[in-house]
């Protein structure tokens, strides 16, 4: 078999998948700014470090103010949102914390514990090495 005819086919065997993987990352990215761009006051969003909060002021073009807790603002930059919460996440969200009234598993009690505390003894040694009399 001819080299000159293998070449063209290798390079185009290891180009094309990167050429497509750099379309989907390039698609990803777009959408990501989009919606850090899109941020409104009032949007629940979910940051990189996984922190859920809701949007108080976003009228600063690089950073956002998160009501992580109330009464608690953090200022944050765009690029650390992750994803909006929609309402049906959060519709979700809330039903799963209304079944925390019968707990999963039922705690039984403890077996007694014994009085004895560990000895640093080793057959029947003290600590110094000498015997106990």
């Amino acid at each position: 078999m001819d080299l000159t005819l293998i070449f063209p086919l290798l390079l185009l065997v290891l180009f094309v998948p990167l050429f497509l993987q750099a379309r989907k990352q390039r698609k990803q990215m777009n959408e990501q700014q989009t919606l850090q761009s899109s941020l409104t006051e009032g949007d629940v969003v979910i940051t990189i470090a996984g922190i859920r909060g809701t949007v108080v002021d976003a009228s600063y073009e690089e950073t956002i103010d998160l009501e992580i807790a109330e009464g608690v603002v953090t200022t944050w930059v765009r690029g650390a949102v992750r994803q909006k919460v929609t309402d049906t996440e959060t519709d979700a969200a809330e039903a799963s914390t209304d079944d925390d009234e019968t707990p999963a598993v039922e705690a039984e009690p403890a077996p007694p514990a014994e009085n004895t505390a560990p000895s640093l003894e080793k057959n029947g040694d003290t600590a110094n090495g000498a015997a106990r009399s």
